[in-house]
């Protein structure tokens, strides 16, 4: 049986962040379980250490996208810096830590009250202009019960006509970019899934989902080449990067939630990922974003991941539940160009 799994006890022998969504999405545990083991985010582990970084007023690192007194020479040299605000509360939302505790809600009140975007100085929670820090601005303030409408609003108003998205589209882009989509996919399903969503929203999303899977999640839709090679490569912390093994995870949380089924289109994605998968059952880490961080959440490049196992496992597992599933068999889980998806935001002095 799965609990027996070696996998799953090397996965449960970690931070409280990882176990309970162990305990959720492989072990079917009754919700009191994982929620109790939930709870933990906030006062144990990467949480709680992730937590003890904030300032007094509610920020990281003195800043909204960037640090303060940041050195544009730094992400030169050391790549992004990942230590602000928006950074350290996306990982707190992919922690777990539950948006009803005390530190949450005072958090969200105090960034609102705080916090102001380096581009143009508005506040935090009315969002930043690029449409990859929005989607992720809308993906934390739905989670955290931030009402984030205006800003999704004006991110279904600038869908490309390929029906995704790209941060250089007020520099002329005119298709959209894997990277940027993908971030703002996020956001929408955060916001439906809190919200219900509105009409508009969710046309959004469908026309977002539509733009990776008419690609198969990683081709070019001209050539079929991979629009990048890295898009291939399993990360994390992925921040607003782009690969196979993120797409494949907001496909299995959009489909959890509306009911659909696994559209056929994620199968060659999937079929990738399979052999990735190392002889003793784990998937490894091939890359990080460089930059500036406050602590490390896996071992290194090339070494087993839990982060990057623990969504493959419930990839699969909810991949090969379906009776279109098109992969190998369930026994997996107990055996051994401006296209290019850059959406990078730039540095603005």
């Amino acid at each position: 049986m799965i609990q027996s799994d070696p996998v799953i006890e090397w996965l449960l022998d970690s931070d409280p962040s990882i176990r309970w969504q162990v305990m959720r999405d492989l072990l079917d545990a009754p919700e009191r379980e994982w929620m109790t083991e939930r709870a933990k985010v906030e006062t144990d582990g990467w949480g709680a250490r992730l937590l003890s970084c904030q300032d007094e007023d509610g920020q990281w690192a003195g800043g909204a996208f960037l640090p303060a007194g940041f050195d544009p020479h730094e992400w030169k040299e050391r790549g992004q810096p990942w230590t602000a605000t928006t950074f350290s509360l996306s990982q707190l939302r992919e922690f777990g830590l539950d948006p009803a505790c005390c530190c949450a809600r005072r958090t969200v009140k105090l960034i609102g009250a705080s916090a102001r975007w380096e581009e143009g100085g508005q506040p935090y929670w009315e969002g930043e202009v690029e449409e990859c820090i929005n989607g992720r601005t809308v993906a934390d303030g739905a989670c955290f019960g931030v009402d984030v409408s205006p800003i999704v609003d004006r991110l279904a108003g600038e869908r490309l006509d390929d029906g995704g998205w790209n941060c250089e589209r007020i520099n002329g882009s005119v298709r959209s970019s894997f990277a940027s989509t993908i971030n703002v996919l996020e956001g929408l399903l955060e916001y439906e899934r809190s919200t219900g969503g509105t009409h508009r929203s969710r046309e959004a999303r469908r026309t977002g989902e539509e733009f990776l899977l008419v690609r198969n999640l990683f081709r070019r839709l001209g050539t079929g080449e991979p629009a990048d090679e890295r898009f291939l490569h399993l990360l994390h912390p992925n921040r607003w990067r782009y690969d196979i093994l993120r797409a494949l995870d907001y496909f299995r949380a959009s489909a959890i939630l509306t009911g659909a089924d696994p559209d056929p289109r994620l199968g060659e994605a999937i079929d990738h990922l399979l052999p990735r998968r190392l002889q003793d059952g784990r998937w490894p880490l091939d890359d990080s974003p460089a930059g500036r961080v406050w602590f490390e959440v896996d071992d290194g490049q090339g070494k087993p991941s839990r982060w990057v196992t623990l969504r493959a496992m419930r990839v699969l597992r909810w991949w090969d539940a379906q009776p279109q599933a098109v992969s190998t068999p369930a026994t997996h889980l107990c055996e051994p160009a401006s296209n290019s998806g850059t959406g990078m935001p730039v540095f603005r002095p």
